[in-house]
């Protein structure tokens, strides 16, 4: 083999051991994020669950318990709650929520109106067309809660003056470091919340109505919904990009040790040659 493919092997060698670095480094990272993911992620379920619990008794003071987030609506226009990932190398973290939601409207006469969480999903939906009333791009991350609320209280106001009749949420569930799924859940209007006796015990009085204090606690019902959803997100992101790296590191040092081994073959292949043209040499002048 000439020595000019022995420097391309070289070189490729190179190569793949500065990307192997990268991976390497992108999947400890993604590590290190997981785990603070993940602790975000169980500290924030207690609030979701109290604030469900408060709703459900609220609602089931009353039989005929109903409210303009309750009362269901035939469905013309709907607004998704969709979110996804600031970045690649994730395997298909974003695309599989993308293949959700898509499929999700596939039969609707119009595009769904969308709030965008994270910066691809920014980029997607704005370049395909839809009608994006709010934009979220690097936000998982560092989230808070009044970030949160402002969300909700976009996706409240508007189902509330009948601009939208359905508000979908579209967020990835965190299985497992390794497992992922793409999820959905109808975020308004909310059924089944309550089972009302209509048999009032006399040990809470709403003030002025059960409807009220019910409107009243829904903004930060959806807030812990939109907030676990992209905390659990986020952690299934991390999950994602490191299983993505680890493949990528894996797959550059099974590439480094082909190319490796091409470079020994044809190193050996080099020196056989010199000593065949000098033992040559050496019986010609002989």
């Amino acid at each position: 083999m000439a020595s000019g493919n022995m420097k391309d092997i070289k070189r490729r060698i190179k190569s793949v051991s500065s990307t192997r670095q990268i991976t390497k480094a992108m999947e400890l990272v993604a590590s290190s994020k997981l785990r603070k993911a993940k602790q975000r992620s169980e500290n924030g379920r207690p609030y979701f669950e109290a604030q469900y619990e408060l709703l459900a008794k609220i609602a089931s003071v009353k039989k005929d318990f109903n409210t303009v987030f309750t009362e269901p609506r035939e469905v013309h226009n709907r607004l998704f709650i969709v979110v996804m990932g600031d970045r690649g190398l994730a395997g298909g973290f974003n695309s599989n929520i993308i293949k959700a939601v898509t499929a999700e409207h596939a039969n609707d006469p119009v595009k769904p109106k969308i709030i965008a969480i994270g910066r691809k999903a920014v980029d997607y939906f704005d370049k395909h067309g839809y009608e994006l009333v709010g934009k979220y791009p690097y936000f998982a991350e560092k989230a808070k809660t009044a970030d949160c609320m402002d969300i909700a209280q976009v996706a409240g106001d508007l189902f509330a003056v009948g601009e939208v009749d359905e508000v979908l949420l579209f967020y990835t569930a965190f299985v497992s470091p390794l497992v992922q799924t793409p999820e959905h859940c109808k975020l308004l209007p909310i059924c089944n919340i309550g089972t009302g006796t209509g048999e009032d015990l006399g040990l809470i009085n709403y003030d002025p109505s059960p409807e009220a204090v019910f409107d009243r606690v829904v903004p930060k019902f959806l807030m812990s919904m939109v907030n676990c959803a992209v905390v659990e997100s986020f952690a299934s992101e991390q999950g994602a990009r490191r299983t993505a790296m680890e493949s990528a590191t894996d797959n550059a040092d099974e590439m480094i040790s082909r190319l490796s081994l091409l470079y020994n073959r044809a190193r050996q292949e080099k020196i056989t040659n010199e000593i065949t043209e000098i033992v040559s040499g050496a019986n010609a002048l002989n």
